[in-house]
């Protein structure tokens, strides 16, 4: 599976890009990785909304799938400044496509991610999973 070299992941799966951006907004979403073990993803719930904040490593929804429900945890701090409608709508669409229409949220990051992997880091922890 090929991890985008641009992105930066957490150890719990997701995925952020735009931390090079000079507005400090940031997108992100569940790695292909995390789509493939779950399955068809059937469900998506967001707790916080446009305007909350969320803090790095904390819980801000759940992903249910035909297997399983999982937690989504924010990579980054900040506040949320767009939802992907689309995904909540139809949240296979993660499934066909985490890194592009499959984005869940962006935030506006108070922050800098300190822990975040590049993807070389990211293949060799998938690789031990």
């Amino acid at each position: 599976m090929s991890v985008p070299e641009q992105l930066r992941y957490s150890e719990e799966h997701e995925w952020v890009a735009g931390l090079e951006n000079e507005d400090r907004i940031v997108t992100v979403g569940i790695t292909q990785h995390a789509a493939d073990a779950l399955g068809e993803i059937v469900f998506l719930e967001l707790q916080p909304g446009e305007g909350d904040t969320v803090e790095a490593g904390e819980t801000c929804g759940e992903v249910e799938s035909t297997k399983s429900v999982s937690d989504l945890y924010s990579p980054v701090s900040g506040e949320i400044t767009a939802i992907n409608a689309a995904v909540i709508d139809e949240p296979k669409v993660i499934n066909d496509d985490p890194y592009g229409e499959g984005w869940i949220f962006k935030v506006k990051i108070t922050d800098e991610p300190g822990d975040l992997l590049d993807a070389a880091a990211y293949d060799k922890l998938t690789e031990e999973s």
